[in-house]
């Protein structure tokens, strides 16, 4: 990825971010936290990875994933006003389990040293 890739690339995660914080209004989406965004080499497409971090997240994932699929539209209508570049990119939103490995692998680790010290 080339530097003005990955420049666009960080300016896109952080303004859809402050978008779905301020500007939608469906509940569906409110805590949903942007992970990593990769896009085309020709600008035309930005796949936005996101998470949520929850407990109960196997449900709620779903439910997210509408909520994204629905706002995307508005989603880039008010990117385009941000950016300013030729064409606007296509979002398209996909699920990001890391952050949830993470919390998953940390606590198998403090239950395995619970369990060694007892």
């Amino acid at each position: 990825m080339s530097w003005r890739s990955q420049r666009i690339a960080e300016q896109i995660r952080a303004e859809v971010a402050r978008i779905l914080r301020d500007e939608v209004s469906d509940p569906r989406v409110s805590m949903v936290t942007l992970t990593r965004v990769e896009v085309a080499p020709d600008l035309t497409l930005a796949k936005l990875f996101w998470s949520v971090f929850d407990p109960n997240a196997d449900a709620a994932i779903e439910v997210v994933a509408e909520g994204l699929e629905s706002a995307s539209a508005f989603v880039r209508r008010q990117l385009a006003h941000c950016l300013s570049l030729r064409r606007t990119p296509e979002l398209s939103f996909r699920h990001d389990p890391t952050i949830e490995w993470g919390s998953e692998t940390l606590a198998l680790l403090k239950s395995l040293r619970d369990d060694s010290q007892a």
